[in-house]
């Protein structure tokens, strides 16, 4: 197990941590939560020894194998799956070790182990891992050179899930995947051997592939059993009793001082007022934690335009060749709420271009409502702006003659206050800056906000606060998102862009997200038409209630199983050498709970739509 004990550590004077201690069992998924700077990214680097502890150890099982992603893979002309390949350095060396030697004895070794190892499976493994994340056959023979920065970070997570080190450190590692390679990577850490220690601010990834949520607060730890919706539900509880503890001690005190404070001068009563002095110095304030800082996305409004604000007939848009999509045929209302599905390279990106305005359409027509103004984010948007100057003196550009009280209260509306708006935009966190983006691009007050990808390197906290944002605005918005929380709360219609076209998907989310981990690639865009039927009679709308409550009463063991085996994974001395077998079955029968939910949950899904029809 991994145990931290007593840790502290400063950075340029500020403490990070102070007596920090907690215990990771093996074996265990764990989100490592916290602020935006609270020092998650450095307890990875102290894990991994890059840093030296101040105070404090830091322990790990003797030989254990640390691994995570630090950067990109370098350009090269080494293929993409010879990259994946050569990140498992055993199963390399002993390829190369077995071509070279002549021991009989030593031969044999060499071919144990690598039967040990599974490596003659290896290309297999890391294919499917290519493929996982987003990269067709003939990609992955490819030289990494064809592919840009954040596809090659793609390539090193392949390289350090083929290996499968025993402690495996991910940090925010969906920033750079779609919804599809973000929904493979929960179902493959779900099933990964290993610990797994991931920092990220996906909801969905630490509500399905995570055993606990490793809390980083106030410069302590503390590990939490259960996934992150259980995890806040206990913390806003906690948060409650002791801010209704502290307002007990806050009234006893006042009342106390009070009573010192009217007797304190009478001879008669000034025993007793001695004898409330010292109740007061013995009363301990408690503190209240505080509350998490409100985090705001504050959108101009627009005004209202005519219906639609968009239309597209028969259009058709590339890059020169031949067209990347082709007879679109879609209408956009101000009150739309659009999510765009699909994988990689089928073309979000490209609509959200055409819609924007940044392509023209090559066929067809495009018309659009002649005072619509249209606000585009996109996550390079972030990497192009100036490093060297503030987030003042960005929209100063923009607004020339507006009062600078009146540009710091648009700054403030966006969560960057003061500091933040007089420090260059190099000094600012990742969360930071793409709150600047977000700000550039609705100052106009668009009509159409089309966002690519905006959660990436935002906290928990503001997206929450983008999508209270997204809800109280009054213009169209088009979402191209791996957060499926977000998309699942803010967005009513879903566009499925696949094959050169783009056309309604009518089923929901979770369909689409059972269908890719089904490994269904036939996703279906347009439900068949429903023959109608003839109402449901009485007993059959009661026999569907009853399947309901079948599938609830499951769903709630399943949920307690679910727990209980959290908590035996949770008991140390399950851990120790002389129960590792009992520990392998223990995971197993966890993992068999997983799946029996997913289907449970399916199941449930189906015979509520039922009763639904049928009612």
């Amino acid at each position: 197990m991994l145990k931290i004990e007593d840790l502290t550590y400063s950075v340029e004077g500020r403490p990070l941590f102070e007596g920090a201690s907690a215990t990771i069992p093996t074996g265990h998924k764990v989100g490592l939560v916290g602020r935006n700077g609270a020092g998650k990214t450095t307890l990875f680097r102290l894990i991994r020894g890059e840093l030296a502890l101040e105070g404090g150890t830091i322990t790990l099982p003797q030989r254990a194998r640390i691994g995570g992603v630090a950067q990109e893979v370098p350009s090269s002309e080494i293929s993409l799956l010879d990259t994946v390949l050569q990140a498992d350095t055993e199963r390399a060396s002993l390829l190369y070790e077995a071509d070279i030697a002549t021991d009989p004895h030593r031969i044999a070794e060499i071919q144990s182990r690598l039967t040990d190892i599974d490596a003659w499976s290896a290309e297999s493994r890391a294919s499917s891992i290519l493929k996982g994340l987003g990269f067709d056959p003939e990609q992955q023979l490819m030289p990494c050179s064809a592919f840009s920065g954040g596809w090659r970070m793609r390539v090193a997570l392949a390289g350090v899930l083929f290996a499968q080190p025993d402690y495996l450190l991910l940090d925010e590692p969906t920033n750079y995947l779609d919804l599809e390679g973000a929904l493979w990577l929960e179902a493959y850490l779900q099933k990964y051997p290993h610990t797994v220690l991931i920092i990220s601010h996906d909801r969905g990834l630490l509500n399905r592939a995570v055993q606990g949520i490793l809390h980083l607060d106030n410069r302590k730890l503390t590990y939490w059993t259960g996934p992150y919706d259980q995890f806040a539900r206990q913390m806003a509880e906690r948060r409650a009793v002791l801010t209704a503890e502290a307002k007990k001690v806050d009234a006893r005190r006042a009342h106390l001082q009070s009573f010192v404070d009217r007797f304190k001068a009478k001879a008669s009563k000034a025993v007793q007022a001695q004898s409330r002095v010292k109740m007061l110095e013995k009363l301990t304030p408690i503190t209240a934690p505080e509350e998490a800082k409100k985090v705001v996305f504050t959108f101009p409004e627009p005004e209202e335009l005519s219906p639609p604000i968009i239309n597209l007939d028969g259009a058709a848009v590339g890059y020169g060749g031949p067209p990347i999509l082709r007879r679109l045929n879609l209408r956009i209302d101000q009150d739309d709420r659009i999510a765009l599905l699909g994988r990689n390279g089928e073309g979000k990106s490209t609509l959200s271009k055409l819609l924007a305005g940044k392509l023209q359409p090559c066929e067809g027509k495009l018309a659009r409502s002649s005072k619509l103004r249209i606000g585009y984010f996109a996550q390079h948007q972030v990497d192009e702006l100036h490093i060297d100057e503030t987030p003042l003196q960005h929209i100063q550009r923009l607004r020339p003659t507006e009062m600078q009280a009146r540009l710091r209260a648009r700054l403030a509306g966006f969560g960057l206050m003061a500091d933040q708006a007089d420090t260059v935009v190099g000094r600012l966190s990742g969360g930071q800056k793409a709150r600047l983006s977000l700000l550039l691009a609705t100052i106009d007050a668009p009509h159409l906000l089309i966002l690519d990808e905006p959660t990436n390197h935002l906290d928990i906290e503001s997206r929450e606060a983008l999508v209270e944002a997204l809800t109280a605005y009054s213009g169209a918005v088009i979402l191209v998102s791996h957060d499926m929380h977000l998309l699942g709360l803010v967005a009513d219609r879903l566009w499925l862009v696949k094959g050169g076209a783009v056309t309604p998907y009518t089923e929901d989310l979770e369909a689409y997200r059972r269908q890719l981990l089904a490994g269904e690639d036939d996703v279906k865009a347009v439900a068949k038409p429903v023959e109608k039927k003839p109402k449901a009679s009485r007993d059959e709308v009661l026999a569907l209630k009853a399947e309901v409550r079948k599938c609830e009463d499951r769903l709630a063991k399943l949920n307690d199983m679910r727990d209980k085996l959290a908590a035996k994974l949770a008991d140390p001395a399950l851990y120790e050498d002389a129960r590792k077998g009992e520990l392998a079955t223990w995971n197993a029968k966890y993992a068999e709970v997983m799946q029996a939910l997913d289907r449970a949950e399916a199941m449930w899904l189906t015979v509520q739509e039922k009763l639904e029809q049928a009612a």
